[in-house]
């Protein structure tokens, strides 16, 4: 869950991009579009969704393992620098599979 004002603004921004989507979706199928745009359409908002979801789990994964407002100053931690790229090497493997 975004806890950030700057990541839940980011989050809403999305879910609203996605009800558009959604919406515009709707209006295609009750005007009997062809398959082609459908799915088009359909394929824009899974990614929009699916990218939702990678920064969701992201912050999940960060603020679990302590690191959701980590410093750079702790960086310099060679056991912490471990674990937050290991985090981000956890996110990224989950972006390219929800992509």
């Amino acid at each position: 869950m975004p806890h950030s004002a700057e990541d839940k603004k980011r989050a809403i921004t999305r879910l609203r991009r996605i009800r558009g989507q959604a919406e515009a979706l709707e209006r295609s199928i009750a005007e009997g579009s062809d398959c082609g745009p459908v799915l088009q359409q359909l394929a824009a908002m899974r990614g929009a969704v699916n990218g939702l979801m990678a920064d969701v789990l992201e912050g999940h994964l960060r603020e679990t393992f302590g690191h959701a407002d980590c410093d750079t100053a702790s960086i310099d931690d060679p056991e912490h620098a471990h674990m937050h790229q290991a985090i981000g090497e956890a996110a990224a493997l989950v972006r390219r599979y929800l992509t």
